[in-house]
């Protein structure tokens, strides 16, 4: 079945970086499109970032500059690249992909503080 395993949230401080992964198991990886999203508390989901299956990025305004979607269709796994992190970073992240309908990750936890 399909599978998305997300790793390396955790405390950073303003300013740090931190990458967090994606396993995807289950589908064929290389032709779907990749997203992650994030949800901070008492706040809706949002979209953070996309990669096509041509390696197209996008990315929401508040991020870009900062977080570099990337995708290595030989391990199945997507990654965000997070630099310049900042408080308001702050959320739960989830791997998605839409496999028939939306398929999520357990999320990770990304935590930025002093």
């Amino acid at each position: 079945q399909v599978q998305l395993v997300e790793s390396g949230g955790g405390l950073v401080q303003p300013g740090g970086s931190l990458r967090l992964s994606c396993a995807a198991s289950g589908f064929i990886f290389s032709i779907n499109a990749m997203d992650w999203y994030r949800q901070a508390p008492g706040k809706q989901r949002e979209l953070v970032a996309t990669i096509t299956s041509y390696g197209s990025t996008t990315y929401a305004d508040s991020v870009r500059g900062r977080f570099t979607i990337s995708r290595d269709n030989a391990k199945n796994t997507v990654y965000l690249q997070m630099n310049s992190l900042k408080s308001e970073d702050t959320a739960v992240y989830y791997c998605h992909a839409k496999i028939s309908v939306d398929r999520w990750g357990q999320g990770t936890q990304v935590t930025v503080s002093s």
